[in-house]
This record gives C-alpha cells, structure tokens and sequence, in this order.
C-alpha cells in the first residue's frame, strides 16, 4: 500500500498509553487492553473515483516501495459507509512520515481517488492481529470470511467506558475475531473494530442472537448507546491477501 505524506513524526504505543494514562483513570480492564496496543497501523479509506475501483484495488494491493515486505491488509465495501476500500498497514513500534519521494503519489495514482482519510492507530503486535482476522499460516481458509469494519467516536469524556463496551462480546456472538485499534494521530474517531465471520450465515446467526436482547431493551446495543456519541459499520470482504 502507498502511504500519503506530510512532515511528522509519530512514536508508537507506549507514549501514547502513557499519555492516555495521565489524562483518564480507566479500569483495570481497560488498562490491560491498552498495554496490549504495542505496534503503529496505518490505515488508508478511501473512495474510488467513478469507475477506478478496480483500478485502486489493485494499487492498494501493490508493496509500499519504502516498505516492500510490510504486512498489509485490504477490505472491499460491500455495504455501509460510503467508502470503497481499508487497507491497514502494519508499521511496528514507531512510524516516521516524510516529505517526497517515494511515498508521494504518481499523477494516474491520483487519478484513482475521490477521496481518502489517514489515521495512525496503536494495536497489537502482528501476529495477534493476524491470528483474529485470519491471516496467519494459511490464510486461504478464511477466504470466504465476512469481516465488519467499524468506527467509534466517543461521548465526551467517556471513552474508557466506550472501549470497556467494545471489549465485551454480545450475547450470542459468533465472530470468529476481533480486532480493536486505537486513534494516535488522524480521523476523528477513536477507536477502529475489525470483527470476522467465518461466513455469510455466522453473522446472521449473531445478527439474529443479539435482537433477543435488543427486543428487551437491554444488552450490547444500549450499552454501546450510553458511551458511544457516533458510528458506522460497513460490511466488507478481504481482497488482500
């Protein structure tokens, strides 16, 4: 993937953890979480310029030419928000973002997007991000996966319970993993959720699971309702890899 640039430089996890910690008093729990954000992502969302999608797509599958064996992972819109394409990029413990060559896009790149939002974010180390979203070893047989990519903006001053409700699993899930990354520098979301299905019929399975609390009036839903001030939730399949 291509990174987009401008003069910054960005250290990663336990600044930022150390940060949050004299600016909050999260519970236990979610201080464990946050330990646990050890890594730099980058994540690129993007909007194809009318008939380019096919185009970007394979853009955003290509090495990034200043990281070429970086771990990179690219999902399609499939419905939601209005954006056609996340690709995250795993950067390591620190990211450095430099002016010119060879980061800058080409003219034709250019070409390709309507529009696109960049975010650093803090999450766990690669092997942990690979093994919820099925990408380690063999990563074929979670071709047919289902994955909800989600943004969360919190209600003033209550992030940390926010993150506690994202933390916690409906009743009913049947999401085979997920991942919960955390706003370093960018959007103005807070926190990024990338949950998988290892098919069509698990996420209707939790779908259909998670109205019985809702039909109450209680469970996830309202919880997440008491903390979280905004959100989208967008369907997607994986394209790469």
């Amino acid at each position: 993937m291509k990174r987009l640039t401008c003069a910054l430089a960005l250290l990663a996890c336990l600044p930022f953890a150390a940060a949050q910690a004299q600016n909050s008093s999260p519970a236990a729990a979610n201080a464990a979480t946050s330990a646990k954000r050890s890594d730099i992502y980058h994540v690129f969302i993007a909007k194809a310029a009318p008939g380019k999608a096919k185009e970007m797509e394979n853009w955003l599958k290509e090495p990034d030419p200043k990281n070429p064996h970086a771990q990179t992972v690219v999902f399609r819109h499939e419905e939601g928000d209005a954006w056609d394409f996340v690709a995250i990029e795993h950067i390591g413990k620190t990211a450095t973002v430099e002016l010119g060559e060879p980061n800058t896009m080409t003219p034709q790149q250019r070409s390709l997007v309507e529009w696109h939002g960049d975010t650093f974010v803090g999450g766990p180390p690669w092997a942990e991000f690979a093994k919820e979203l099925g990408l380690d070893a063999d990563s074929t047989k979670s071709a047919d996966s289902v994955y909800i990519v989600s943004d969360y903006r919190a209600v003033p001053g209550q992030r940390d319970e926010l993150e506690k409700a994202l933390n916690t699993a409906p009743n009913g899930d049947t999401a085979s993993g997920t991942v919960l990354l955390a706003h370093v520098e960018g959007a103005p979301w807070n926190f990024l959720a990338i949950t998988r299905y290892d098919s069509w019929d698990k996420l209707a399975e939790s779908e259909k699971n998670s109205m019985a609390d809702t039909k109450k009036g209680e469970g996830g839903w309202y919880e997440l309702r008491k903390s979280c001030a905004q959100h989208h939730d967008t369907l997607t399949d994986r394209v790469s890899p």
